[in-house]
């Protein structure tokens, strides 16, 4: 069921539940998910933002599966709200790359669309083979620079900003401008040769 909890937590109050979560305490993961879902919602609300009506994939059922993974760690470690955002990023990133994959299998092939760079790491179901050639370049993207991969990641599967994907990796805002600006660009190159005819 959907709902809106209202309430607006700080950071901190989100930190000191998730430190307890990460030292064991479960008795913690109902007050955390009022406390987190509006922020996750709308975090998977901007990566499926193309989504069609009536799919069977909805912001919904996305943000229950990636939380349920999330808490549902044998050892989950978060280090402040940021941190479980940029968890919560790459786990919607892999729920909705299996989803494309899925959709890929029960169709014969699926030709890969040129689209803006922007539109290509939104979930689109009529274009499941753009999603996962973005998650193949993502991948060769890691083993080149982890850290371009885990900014590309942050930001637009996550929606997380420039500040607290520093605050993630310990690095200076400065620094994440400059490297997803390289990390986009080199996207960019590897989506337009993957649409190339061969």
């Amino acid at each position: 069921m959907e709902t809106s909890t209202g309430v607006n937590p700080t950071g901190s109050e989100v930190t000191a539940l998730l430190d307890r979560l990460s030292h064991g305490d479960r008795t913690v993961i109902e007050r955390l998910m009022p406390l987190v879902y509006d922020e996750l919602r709308r975090r998977a609300v901007r990566s499926m933002r193309e989504e069609r009506t009536g799919h069977t994939l909805q912001p919904t059922a996305l943000v229950h599966e990636a939380y349920l993974k999330l808490v549902e760690q044998r050892e989950p470690h978060f280090a402040n709200r940021a941190h479980f955002f940029a968890i919560a990023s790459e786990l919607m990133r892999r729920i909705l790359v299996d989803h494309a994959r899925a959709r890929l299998a029960s169709k014969r092939g699926g030709e890969y669309d040129l689209v803006p760079l922007d539109e290509v790491f939104v979930f689109h179901p009529e274009r499941p083979a753009t999603l996962t050639a973005v998650d193949d370049a993502l991948e060769k993207l890691r083993t080149l620079d982890p850290r371009q991969e885990q900014i590309v990641t942050m930001r637009f599967f996550g929606g997380l900003t420039v500040e607290e994907t520093a605050q993630v990796l310990g690095v200076s805002p400065r620094t994440v401008e400059r490297e997803w600006t390289m990390a986009r660009a080199w996207l960019f190159l590897q989506l337009r040769e993957h649409a190339q005819p061969r």
